[in-house]
């Protein structure tokens, strides 16, 4: 029997990196849907500019994720203005290519302060508000990375896949809390953040339309595993039963491996150079600051 559908009309939403990208195209969905939502971004008049065009009273707030103090200042004005938080979209992301042996420190630190700690601090404060009142939802935006393994985005690789399990560990916490968890896992998604991707057989492009609208989705009718697109799930699941030589051997016959070897680095450029200066703690994907936007 289908589960009856929740009406998102009048929830309290705040998105994290919501200037653009998946965010903005998220925040558009939502208040299509009648949500009061609050967009977070290191780049406030970019953030405002986005606000405006989204009407529906949303607010722009500056947000760096990797700031606990100012999420925390990012969820008070939400709540100030808009009422108690219903969901978070733990959105912010960063995806620069490189050989692993070859990334720099700063890499690795910008990947781990952004995709990982903004995605945990996100959760922690959002609990704070959601579990006293028994009810919330938080949606992670984690990666089909964080299922299989890429080669050149190894540490994107280790963020994605940290997101995924903690998001697995924080949803067993939350068991008849009222509080739901969902973990959203796309392939390529057309923003800035795939540029130049090298795309195979069995890697295509989803658009942030198809992202935005399985959110959506599994908002009226909660569910942990958001696969986008959701054909993905039959991969990983017969992926995960195969033993490691077949799976591996399968993974190159799908073009996995040669997605990001191959990319094209020219075409990536502007992305890469404004990923690579975005401040370490902070990590927009940069005019100078604007990869916060794109999570994939």
């Amino acid at each position: 029997m289908a589960k009856e559908r929740r009406s998102l009309n009048g929830k309290v939403v705040a998105i994290t990196g919501g200037a653009r990208g998946i965010g903005k195209v998220t925040a558009t969905a939502l208040v299509r849907k009648g949500c009061r939502v609050a967009i977070g971004d290191l780049d406030l008049a970019l953030t405002e500019q986005t606000a405006a065009e989204l009407g529906g009273g949303t607010i722009a707030v500056s947000l760096d994720v990797t700031d606990r103090s100012s999420f925390v200042s990012f969820l008070d004005e939400a709540e100030r203005q808009l009422g108690p938080l219903d969901v978070i979209v733990n959105n912010a992301g960063i995806m620069p290519i490189t050989a692993f042996d070859a990334e720099a420190d700063d890499s690795i630190r910008r990947q781990l302060d952004i995709n990982v700690y903004g995605v945990l601090v996100g959760m922690q404060l959002a609990l704070k508000r959601m579990r006293p009142r028994g009810s919330g939802h938080i949606v992670n935006i984690a990666s089909s990375a964080g299922k299989v393994a890429v080669p050149n985005i190894a540490t994107y690789c280790a963020t994605k896949h940290a997101v995924v399990g903690c998001s697995e560990a924080v949803r067993a916490e939350l068991r008849g809390s009222g509080v739901e968890v969902s973990c959203v896992m796309p392939v390529p998604v057309n923003t800035a953040l795939a540029h130049g991707l090298a795309y195979q057989r069995g890697v295509k492009l989803v658009e942030p339309e198809d992202v935005a609208n399985e959110i959506v989705d599994a908002l009226e009718v909660p569910r942990f595993d958001v696969y986008v697109p959701r054909s993905l799930k039959a991969s990983v699941v017969l992926s995960s039963l195969m033993p490691r030589r077949a799976r591996e051997a399968f993974g190159r016959f799908m073009g996995v491996d040669k997605v990001m070897t191959e990319a094209d680095l020219g075409a990536r450029r502007d992305y890469e150079e404004r990923a690579a200066h975005s401040k370490a703690d902070a990590g927009s994907e940069a005019e100078p600051a604007a990869a916060q936007r794109d999570a994939v």
